[in-house]
C-alpha cells in the first residue's frame, strides 16, 4: 500500500469524487403463506468514488491492475 501511495505522488491525480449511492430494497414475506402485511426489509447500497488520473506512469497502471481488494469491493480501470 505504501508503494501505491508513493506512485500516486509522482502523478497528478483528482478526486476522490463521490458518484450517487445507488440503494435497492428488497422487501420479503416473513411467512410463506399467511399475514401478507408481515414482511422484512432488506437495502443493499453501493458508493461509487471518482478517481481520475492525469498523467499516470508505467507503473501505476501497473500497480492498479495488480491491486489486491477485499471481498466486495470491485475496481473499473478505463484508459
Amino acid at each position: 500500500l505504501f508503494f501505491f501511495l508513493l506512485l500516486l505522488i509522482f502523478t497528478k491525480v483528482v478526486g476522490p469524487i463521490p458518484l450517487p449511492t445507488q440503494r435497492s430494497v428488497y422487501a420479503i414475506n416473513r411467512s410463506p403463506f399467511i399475514d401478507k402485511n408481515a414482511r422484512d426489509h432488506f437495502e443493499i447500497k453501493v458508493h461509487k468514488r471518482l478517481i481520475d488520473i492525469i498523467s499516470p506512469t508505467d507503473k501505476t497502471i501497473d500497480s492498479l491492475t495488480h491491486l489486491e481488494l477485499p471481498a466486495g469491493v470491485n475496481i473499473e480501470i478505463k484508459m
